[in-house]
């Protein structure tokens, strides 16, 4: 069973009340406990030694990461988180230098952006280390962006460059809360999330939450400097135009649809306010991308279209238990 058709049952059922707005299926929980202005955001993420980072990875980046990941979904929904808690199981045999310096990494993180890490749990796993970050926040009232607005005729945007995360960006990736918020501030931004899992399949998320379709345009696809200069060193070497990652083939369009873990912003937004999206984002942040990549359409499934024509796009992203 792959990890998404695990998901759906376990969430199939769950026991809510009166407090769930949005509970299991987006990249937050949102909570309403009665503040008048505010909705409360709630999430956990973990990272697992030998899956999410290497054992030799550096301990203030993977502290980082373990962080971003959770602060990651805080933005794809605008929101801001306030507060943390960390539990960490360990190897028994874990170097307590080592443990400090990944908190060094979180708490780097945290200070900037005003998050307090409040406490959390700490035990033992045989064989790997483990982080698990739950994080407390909040959205003003209607502004949460949920994946599930998407409307047929809308243009889809996205932030930065895509695939090649393995090359480091995904140790030192930047949430994009700052961005995330202003989105959500000056436009009416329909369905958002961040890509975790690949363009490929997290733009299955909002497809199959706005029961909506998309058609990509290939050669819009913003692909990471770090994957165009793998494929140029392949074919100065066979001749071949490819990028290796993990012991598997990929072309640099293929990469940057599936390999995840690029943590920028992905969204939907109304056809008439793309361009002056585009103007005022260039004037606010001069030095990130951002992208039209394709549109939202009638039906299902993601299509590519490219000088060949439209067709469907097999490629998905990255899944667990696959």
């Amino acid at each position: 069973m792959k990890e998404f058709e695990l998901i759906s049952r376990l969430t199939r059922s769950l026991p809510t009340n009166k407090s769930v707005v949005v509970g299991a299926g987006d990249d937050c929980a949102v909570l309403d406990f009665g503040a008048p202005d505010r909705l409360v955001l709630f999430k956990t993420d973990a990272v697992v030694e030998g899956i999410h980072f290497a054992p030799d990875a550096n301990p203030e980046q993977i502290g980082h990461k373990a962080l971003a990941r959770c602060l990651s979904d805080f933005a794809a929904m605008a929101g801001t988180p306030t507060a943390v808690l960390v539990t960490m199981a360990l190897p028994e045999d874990a170097d307590v230098q080592k443990i400090e310096k990944i908190y060094a990494g979180m708490s780097a993180l945290a200070r900037r952006f005003e998050v307090a890490i409040v406490g959390g749990e700490t035990t033992t796993n045989p064989g790997r280390l483990l982080i698990s970050v739950a994080a407390v926040g909040h959205a003003p009232r209607g502004k949460a962006v949920l994946r599930s607005g998407a409307e047929p005729g809308d243009a889809l945007f996205v932030t930065g460059e895509l695939g090649g995360s393995l090359m480091g960006k995904h140790l030192e990736f930047e949430p994009r809360l700052v961005e995330a918020r202003w989105l959500a501030q000056h436009f009416s931004i329909h369905a958002m999330l961040d890509l975790s899992d690949g363009l490929a399949g997290d733009l299955r998320h909002i497809l199959s939450a706005s029961r909506v379709g998309a058609e990509l345009m290939a050669p819009s696809i913003p692909i990471s400097r770090a994957v165009r200069e793998a494929a140029r060193r392949r074919v100065s070497q066979s001749g071949e135009p490819q990028f290796v990652q993990a012991e598997s083939h990929k072309t640099p369009l293929l990469a940057a649809l599936s390999d995840g873990e690029d943590y920028e912003l992905l969204f939907a937004v109304a056809a008439r306010d793309s361009v002056p999206l585009l103007d005022a984002w260039k004037a606010e942040f001069p030095k990130l991308a951002l992208t039209c990549i394709g549109r939202i359409i009638a039906g299902e499934g993601v299509h590519v279209r490219d000088k060949q024509g439209v067709r469907p796009l097999a490629a998905h992203g990255y899944e667990h238990f696959s």
